[in-house]
């Protein structure tokens, strides 16, 4: 069958850049902006999140943005259909949409045919669940899941219950571990004329990025932020709210922990994730890498972007 649709990704490491090389990448190529962010999904979570302002858009279409409240769930696959939408009405204008961003699971649902819809949701076991996590904390259900597929469990992070619970509904239902499930449905797409893009550059000077920004977000109000969303009534445990960056200044707030001691796991924790970001992409072998560090100034390097994009 012809692909009929084109598709630019342009992914890397949190703090890399890819905000402001994506608006003047999408200003030379003619295209609309998809975010593949999985916070600036969340409307009032703006600072946390890196989330690029309105007048900072240069006039260029912003989409997956501010789409959802704190306290609503929106499952990968919400973000697949959504997108796939998207890509066909940007294509359909005659222009080229630009998946931009760093959650894997966002970018992975458009280049790769996953079937998120294969396993159905059992609400019995869910309410069995979340009564278990309710009662013994998310501890006792991620130890549940390590017995059961500890793949999986080394992936999923500990505060976020939706996913632990889903790895172990998949497994009750099916009798198959989730990662099994992964690997047998994971296939490069043939929707789309993809080019895909990475951005990397020396760690040491990502660290050096990943710092700065957090105290940036420090000092243009994160505390705020996070005050005024506990403050609108948005509950402390939501996954929402267990972003890296909300969830430390959340204890902060509480006393827990001290404002510089909350800084630092914040930095901490936004460098490994950046190392995690960096693992899971490098797996894909269409992803050309492009590093930062080669070129002199910021043009230099958009042309060299430009050139690798094949289906330009």
């Amino acid at each position: 069958m012809k692909k009929i649709d084109n598709l630019c990704v342009l992914i890397g490491p949190t703090a890399i850049g890819k905000t402001s090389i994506s608006l003047e990448l999408a200003d030379l190529i003619n295209a609309e902006i998809i975010s593949a962010d999985s916070m600036q999904i969340y409307k009032y979570m703006d600072i946390g999140s890196a989330k690029i302002k309105e007048h900072e858009m240069e006039g260029i279409p912003h989409h997956l943005i501010d789409i959802i409240y704190p306290d609503e769930e929106y499952t990968v696959a919400d973000y697949k259909n959504q997108a796939k939408k998207l890509i066909r009405d940007i294509n359909r204008r005659g222009k080229i949409p630009l998946v931009v961003g760093g959650t894997g699971l966002y970018v992975n649902s458009l280049v790769y045919d996953l079937d998120f819809t294969r396993v159905k949701a059992s609400e019995e076991i869910r309410n069995r669940l979340q009564a278990l996590g309710d009662k013994y904390g998310n501890e006792y259900l991620h130890s549940k899941l390590t017995k059961i597929d500890s793949i999986s469990a080394n992936k999923i992070n500990i505060e976020d219950r939706r996913r632990i619970i889903r790895a172990i509904e998949i497994y009750e239902v099916t009798g198959r571990k989730m990662s099994e499930q992964n690997m047998n449905f994971r296939k490069e797409t043939n929707d789309y004329n993809i080019s895909m893009i990475g951005l990397n550059t020396d760690r040491k000077k990502l660290y050096e990025r990943i710092n700065y920004r957090v105290d940036k977000m420090v000092g243009e109000g994160l505390i705020d932020e996070v005050n005024m969303l506990l403050e609108m009534g948005y509950d402390k445990n939501l996954p929402s709210m267990q972003g890296i960056g909300y969830k430390e200044v959340i204890m902060y707030l509480e006393g827990i922990i001290s404002l510089d001691e909350a800084v630092n796991i914040i930095k901490k924790g936004t460098r490994n994730y950046a190392k995690r970001q960096l693992t899971w992409f490098k797996r894909d072998n269409r992803i050309k890498w492009i590093y930062t560090d080669d070129f002199d100034n910021a043009n230099e390097l958009l042309i060299s972007i430009a050139r690798q994009i094949e289906i330009l």
